[in-house]
């Protein structure tokens, strides 16, 4: 077999941060695996219907050609409990082959051979037993078609026949597809030993261990078979991994023409040949001086065909759209090369760290974190340990996985930090997982991940289920199959391009509570962070309050007898300060703030708790014409009017109310399916119905 490796792979990490070389990351919730486990599933299910269509063979039956009469009694033989081999086959010269004979992989007995001239000789047991089972064909020409039959058949075989779980481990049976030879081959090169290059085939195609159509030990044997190969391949992989790496280079070097902001830096090791590569764009450059309080330091990928690891720098925009401030590539996943990706990303952003760095756990990242970046809180983001914790705990916790799942999920979101280190041990002891690796791993992180210890620190909703999504959709816009280095380059700047997002046009953003601090949040804010503020003032209502000596505030529910939070006033400066800490978490006051504001009767909140971060003139992509909002206005006070006279109509009678109700739900249908309009004519529209 010979491999050309022309398709760039990425795979996501695999070893576990544990440090465990044995221990390997299934992640829940991968779609590739999901699809590679389905498609296995369609195969499986495929092949079985296809040996239940099989019936057994008699003399006689009629065959186009031996192959196709061979593999009708292998699949018999599977069905059975057994495998076939070619036995002797005999010739004339008028006809060529015209007798095939198929025995029973028990068939005959093992010919002693003569010992090799070692000092221990391997003692090899014969699985030959002298079974008679057999399938003869002969062929013949009629009316000048050549055809083969069953001359003789035989199944009375002398021993046991084997259960399905074990024919499939027969050698007749145990073949490694083209597909699964050039991964094996590719893995092979990238380090990994034989065991785990078996673990990783498991985990793409979603299926238990031992439950591939082949062993360990075929593994091992093509491996060994391929050295040359290997070796042949991995002279094309270097020649490719350099020319490509060059073209890289050049690449980055052609964009600072184009755009003069453009920034890249790499090494080179004692060979002269690029190690590492960092680039940045102007526009991400720009973009990180309002946003780049909070990044997020993403480094789930790897490249197996140049053996590289892939680092995204991301942020969170005022619009809460995921935009990239820079990627890097990696040699290894040592502290040293993260310590120069880390510099080289400070350099790009001129000299300026972000308040808070989210990554995954890595020991080596966490080192060089603590080194480049010593005054920025690290986070390890969540989502990141939620999609470990199948492959670390549900091995060992079996049908109790579900349980602590869900206890661990509570967990996380607990917000006072004696309460989460009680509720720790208890879940530790609990489940016996005091001396569990994995445990103590999480210990060892846990200043930086649970809520109750990093509330405090700013992290710009990009702890977010969306914006967790939104990260992995930008991954693998840039992650699809690609040829070479340059064609992902330019994947990842169409991504990254500014000029590419498409903004919503400035949607009516409906105002729910008619108090003036929403009136006024509405004028200043992008819908997204709009949205955020107003759903806490809607809720500040359902706030009681109650006055300390202080002049602080105790703000409860007024449904809940607990859970109360500790607002500070002062007034002096206007400054607020809440004990939930989510303006100090998200940059959006709180409703527990909110509902102190009110009851002093603010009608503007302080410019101070309006981030400019989160502002509509902080937007990348010019905002269309803002005077809309007012024009929307007044649609939506006359369509308010109208519908309340509707409504106190139609209550009238059940008669008026079906039709008005009947009529409402086709003009709904009706709008729904209009094309959208552009937004003078809804100017225009509004100006009508003032008019009118």
């Amino acid at each position: 077999m010979s491999t050309k490796p022309s398709t760039n792979i990425w795979i996501r990490r695999q070893q576990c941060p544990c440090g465990d070389w044995k221990c390997y990351i299934k992640y829940e919730g991968d779609d590739q695996l999901s699809v590679s486990s389905q498609q296995i599933k369609t195969e499986t299910t495929s092949a079985s219907s296809s040996l239940e269509a099989v019936f057994t063979p008699y003399v006689g039956q009629i065959f186009k050609s031996d192959e196709e009469a061979f593999e009708y009694y292998s699949n018999f033989a599977r069905k059975n409990g057994f495998s076939i081999r070619k036995a002797r086959s005999t010739e004339s010269q008028n006809l060529g082959i015209y007798r095939r004979d198929f025995v029973c992989y028990r068939s005959g007995f093992n010919q002693p051979r003569k010992k090799a001239n070692v000092e221990h000789p391997r003692d090899r047991k014969s699985v030959r037993c002298g079974c008679d089972a057999k399938l003869y064909l002969t062929k013949e020409i009629v009316d000048g078609v050549t055809q083969w039959y069953v001359s003789q058949f035989s199944n009375v075989h002398n021993h046991e026949l084997l259960e399905d779980d074990q024919v499939r481990l027969l050698p007749a049976y145990r073949k490694i597809q083209e597909a699964d030879q050039e991964r094996i081959l590719l893995l092979s090169k990238a380090g990994f030993p034989v065991n785990r290059i078996v673990k990783v085939l498991e985990l793409e195609k979603g299926v238990q261990p031992g439950q591939l159509p082949f062993i360990e030990k075929d593994v091992r044997n093509f491996v060994r078979t391929c050295k040359k190969t290997v070796q042949e391949n991995d002279a094309l992989l270097t020649e490719k991994r350099e020319n490509d790496t060059l073209e890289l280079l050049e690449a980055c070097k052609s964009m600072v023409e184009r755009d003069a902001d453009f920034v890249y830096d790499y090494t080179t090791d004692e060979n002269d040949k690029v190690e590492n590569i960092a680039w940045s764009y102007g526009d991400s450059v720009r973009a990180y001086s309002l946003f780049g309080d909070v990044v997020t330091f993403d480094t789930t990928y790897r490249s197996i065909t140049y053996g590289l690891l892939l680092g995204v720098w991301f942020g969170m925009d005022n619009h809460g759209e995921t935009i990239s401030f820079g990627c890097v590539l990696l040699q290894d996943e040592s502290s040293q090369s993260f310590i120069w990706a880390l510099q080289t990303f400070v350099r790009f952003m001129r000299g300026r760290f972000p308040q808070t760095i989210l990554t995954d756990i890595d020991s080596g990242l966490r080192d060089g974190i603590a080194r480049e970046l010593p005054n920025t809180k690290h986070v390890i983001c969540i989502w990141h340990i939620l999609s470990k914790l199948s492959s670390w705990f549900s091995p060992p916790l079996g049908s109790q996985y579900e349980e602590f799942k869900a206890e661990f999920d509570m967990l996380c979101h607990l917000e006072g930090v004696e309460d989460f280190e009680h509720q720790w041990n208890l879940l530790v002891t609990r489940f016996g997982l005091v001396s569990d690796k994995h445990i103590a791993l999480l210990s060892s992180y846990r200043a930086s991940w649970p809520f109750s210890y990093i509330r405090g620190y700013f992290l710009a909703r990009t702890m977010t289920i969306e914006f967790s999504q939104s990260l992995e959709t930008f991954l693998k816009r840039i992650l699809s199959g690609q040829t070479c280095l340059q064609v992902f380059f330019e994947q990842v700047g169409a991504a990254a391009n500014f000029g590419n997002l498409t903004r919503e046009q400035m949607q009516y953003m409906h105002i729910k509570t008619c108090m003036p601090i929403e009136e006024h949040a509405r004028s200043i804010l992008t819908p997204y962070a709009f949205r955020v503020i107003q759903h806490e003032i809607e809720l500040s209502m359902q706030y009681v309050t109650t006055e300390m000596a202080n002049g602080s505030y105790l703000v409860r529910h007024y449904k809940k007898m607990d859970g109360e939070y500790l607002v500070i006033w002062i007034p002096e400066d206007e400054q607020i300060h809440c004990s939930c800490k989510e303006f100090e978490h998200s940059g959006i006051l709180c409703r527990h703030s909110l509902r102190i504001f009110s009851i002093k009767n603010y009608f503007q909140l302080p410019e101070k708790y309006l981030l400019l971060r989160w502002r509509l003139e902080s937007s990348l992509v010019p905002i269309e014409d803002r005077n809309a909002q007012s024009s929307s206005d007044e649609c939506a006070q006359a369509f308010h009017s109208l519908a309340a006279t509707l409504l106190t109509e139609s209550l009238i009678s059940k008669e008026r109310f079906n039709y008005v109700h009947r009529e409402l739900t086709g003009i709904l249908d009706n709008v729904r399916n209009m094309p959208v309009i552009d937004e003078f004519a809804v100017n225009m529209a509004a100006n009508n119905v003032s008019e009118s």
